[in-house]
């Protein structure tokens, strides 16, 4: 079983994408969340197929919305109900992508 992240964890792993990373906590719930914008819709696209082949392997899916080139993601772990481990493993592969498909702009 997933369990939330415990202080030191918050501290280590998740402080860095909410401090350099330009993630965000919710105010509402234990998650986090970020807007990616790309030059277009297909660059868009893109990083959403890499995202999702990635969370299909790690059986942990983001909530997301796409309008045109905007893609908002939001990531909490529902088994545990708030943030794990497989959050920041997301995160981290989600940054990753969206820099090679903003790059290319």
């Amino acid at each position: 079983m997933v369990s939330k992240l415990s202080d030191n964890q918050r501290s280590l792993k998740l402080a860095p994408l909410l401090q350099d990373g330009g993630w965000k906590l919710q105010s509402e719930r234990d998650a986090i969340h970020k807007s990616f914008s790309f030059a277009n819709f297909n660059y868009a696209f893109a990083f959403m197929t890499a995202v999702a082949l990635q969370a299909e392997k790690m059986d942990h899916h983001p909530e997301w919305f796409n309008v045109y080139n905007r893609v908002d993601i939001t990531l909490s772990t529902h088994d545990c109900q708030g943030l794990s481990s497989r959050d920041i493993d997301l995160a981290t592969h989600i940054d990753e992508a969206a820099a090679k498909y903003i790059s290319q702009n």
